[in-house]
C-alpha cells in the first residue's frame, strides 16, 4: 500500500492537462488551489499505516492475496460496509472536508455487481487487481452535463459522454463529466453512465477505465467561493480542502481490456442502482465527520466568548450533536442491514441508504444555522488575520479579534458555512449522489405501501389477523 509521500511522488509522474483560472497548470501538486485537496487524499494513505486506524483503513483482498487500502476494496462481507462508514467518519473529522476517494470505492463495487456474469467482468477484475496492487486513486466519473433535462441523451448527444467509434482494439469516447470530485488528484478515471438508459441509447451505456493523463483528456478546475484564500492566513481550514473538475474527453481511445460495459442497457441500470445505494449510505460516514469539526469549532468559540455554560448554548450544541449522530446512525443501519448480491458483493439496504442521504440534504444546513447562531456576526465580518499580525494594526485590533483561537475558529466556521469548505460540506450534501428528489423517488418505488395498508386494515378491524390469529 502506498504511503502519503509515495502518493505525492506518483502524482508528479503524471502528464496531466489541468487548467486553472484560464491558465495551463504545469505543476498541480504545487498549486495552492489544488494542493489542499491532494492533502486530504493523502490522509487516506496515512491512516492505513497508522496503528490507530489501520484496522479500519485496510482490508484483506482475495484478488491479490494481501492487504489493501479500504478505498480499493470490494465489500465481500457485511462488516466491510460498516467499516467503510466508520473510516469515512474518521477521515471526515481528520480533514474537515471531502477526501475524494469514496466515489471510486463505491464505483468499483457497483461495477463488480453490474458486470457479474457478463463478458467484461474478467477484464474489470484484472484491472481492479492492478488498482489494488498499486493502491491507486480512482475518479469515479458519472455525472453528465445533461443540458436540457426535458430531452433524452439521443436528442442532445453533446450533453452526454458517449461512444463515437468502435474499433477492433477498443472504443473512442467523447463528451464531458462534471462535478468530478478529486479528478485532478487521481490516477485513473472510471467512466460510468450517470443515469438509467433506454433502448436506442446504447452509445451512452459505457463503463471503462483510463489514465487521467490519457491523450485527449483535459481537466478544468472548478471555481469555489473564497478559494483564493487557500494557502493564506484566511483559508479557514489551514491544511485540507476539496476539489471538483470538469473533465473533457476529446475523442479518447480506450483499449478493449479497459472496456467493461458497452451498449448493455440492463447492466448499466443495475450499475446506477447499486452505486446510488452505496454512495448515499456513504454520506452517513463523511458528513458526520465534517459535522464533528463544525461542532468543535462552534464549541471553541463559545468557550472563548465565555458563554459555554449558558443553558441555551449547551442546548444548541446538544442539538447539533444529536442531528449529527442521527445521520451517522442511519448510515450504519443501512450497512448493517446489507444483503449479499449474487456476485458476492454485499449491498446496503436501499431504503435506509436513501433515508440517510435524504437526511443529509437537510440536517447539515440546520447544524450550520446553529453554528452561525452561536458564533455571532464576527464569523462573516472579521478582518483578515493578516491584519491581526500587522505591526501598525495589531495593538488596535487586538480587542476585535480576541484570542488566536477565537479568530481562527471563526475563520474555520466561515469556510465551512459559505466559503471554499462549504462546497464539499453543504452543496455536496444537497446534490452529491443525487439531489433530494432522487432519494424520494427510490423510497416511493421501494417501500411496500400495500403491506402498511394491510396491517392498518387488520388493526382497524376491517380484515382478519392472519399474522397472529386468535390470541388466548
Amino acid at each position: 500500500m502506498r504511503t502519503a509521500a509515495q502518493y505525492f511522488e506518483s502524482l508528479r509522474a503524471r502528464k496531466l492537462e489541468l487548467w486553472v483560472d484560464g491558465e495551463r497548470c504545469e505543476s498541480p501538486v504545487d498549486h495552492p488551489k489544488v494542493r489542499p485537496a491532494m492533502n486530504a487524499i493523502a490522509a487516506t494513505f496515512a491512516i492505513a499505516h497508522d496503528d490507530r486506524w489501520r484496522g479500519l483503513a485496510t482490508a484483506h483482498s482475495d484478488l491479490i492475496g494481501g492487504p489493501v487500502n479500504r478505498f480499493c476494496h470490494l465489500f465481500v462481507e457485511a462488516e466491510d460496509l460498516v467499516r467503510k462508514i466508520e473510516v469515512q467518519r474518521v477521515l471526515g473529522r481528520l480533514t474537515g472536508t471531502c477526501f475524494q476517494r469514496c466515489v471510486g470505492m463505491d464505483g468499483i463495487n457497483a461495477l463488480f455487481i453490474a458486470t457479474h456474469g457478463r463478458a467484461g467482468h474478467a477484464r474489470f477484475v484484472e484491472w481492479l487487481r492492478g488498482v489494488q496492487e498499486r493502491d491507486d486513486v480512482l475518479n469515479g466519473a458519472m455525472t453528465d452535463p445533461k443540458g436540457d433535462r426535458s430531452k433524452r441523451p439521443g436528442e442532445q448527444p453533446d450533453a452526454y459522454l458517449r461512444v463515437v467509434d468502435r474499433r477492433p482494439d477498443g472504443i473512442v469516447i467523447r463528451g464531458a463529466k462534471v462535478h468530478q470530485t478529486g479528478a485532478a488528484n487521481s490516477h485513473h478515471i472510471l467512466v460510468m453512465p450517470g443515469q438509467a438508459l433506454r433502448e436506442g441509447e446504447e452509445d451512452f451505456a459505457v463503463a471503462c477505465a483510463l489514465p487521467v493523463d490519457a491523450d485527449g483528456v483535459r481537466m478544468v478546475l472548478g471555481r469555489q467561493p473564497s478559494d483564493d484564500r487557500r494557502g493564506g492566513p484566511d483559508a479557514g481550514n489551514a491544511r485540507f480542502g476539496g476539489q471538483e473538475c470538469v473533465v473533457l474527453f476529446d475523442d479518447v481511445f480506450v483499449p478493449t481490456e479497459r472496456v467493461f460495459l458497452d451498449g448493455d442497457i440492463e447492466a448499466c441500470a443495475l450499475l446506477v442502482d447499486a452505486f446510488a445505494g452505496f454512495h448515499r449510505a456513504s454520506y452517513g460516514g463523511c458528513k458526520p465527520g465534517n459535522l464533528d469539526v463544525l461542532i468543535g469549532a462552534a464549541d471553541l468559540v463559545t468557550r472563548e466568548h465565555g458563554v459555554r455554560r449558558a443553558s441555551h448554548v449547551r442546548d444548541k450544541l446538544v442539538e447539533m450533536a444529536h442531528l449529527t449522530e442521527t445521520v451517522h446512525g442511519v448510515g450504519l443501519a443501512a450497512s448493517e442491514k446489507s444483503t449479499r448480491d449474487a456476485s458476492g458483493v454485499w449491498r446496503v439496504d436501499p431504503v435506509l441508504a436513501n433515508v440517510c442521504k435524504h437526511n443529509v440534504t437537510r440536517i447539515p444546513y440546520e447544524v450550520v444555522r446553529l453554528a452561525e447562531d452561536l458564533a455571532g456576526g464576527a464569523m462573516a465580518t472579521l478582518p483578515s488575520l493578516a491584519d491581526r499580525d500587522h505591526a501598525e494594526l495589531a495593538e488596535a485590533l487586538a480587542p476585535i479579534y480576541g484570542s488566536e483561537a477565537r479568530a481562527k475558529a471563526l475563520r474555520l466556521l466561515e469556510s465551512m458555512a459559505y466559503g471554499a469548505g462549504s462546497v464539499p460540506f453543504r452543496i455536496e450534501c444537497m446534490h452529491g449522489a443525487g439531489s433530494p428528489q432522487a432519494q424520494r423517488i427510490v423510497l416511493e418505488r421501494t417501500l411496500d405501501w400495500d403491506a402498511k395498508v394491510a396491517r392498518a386494515r387488520v388493526l382497524a378491524g376491517l380484515d382478519a389477523d392472519d399474522a397472529l390469529g386468535e390470541l388466548e
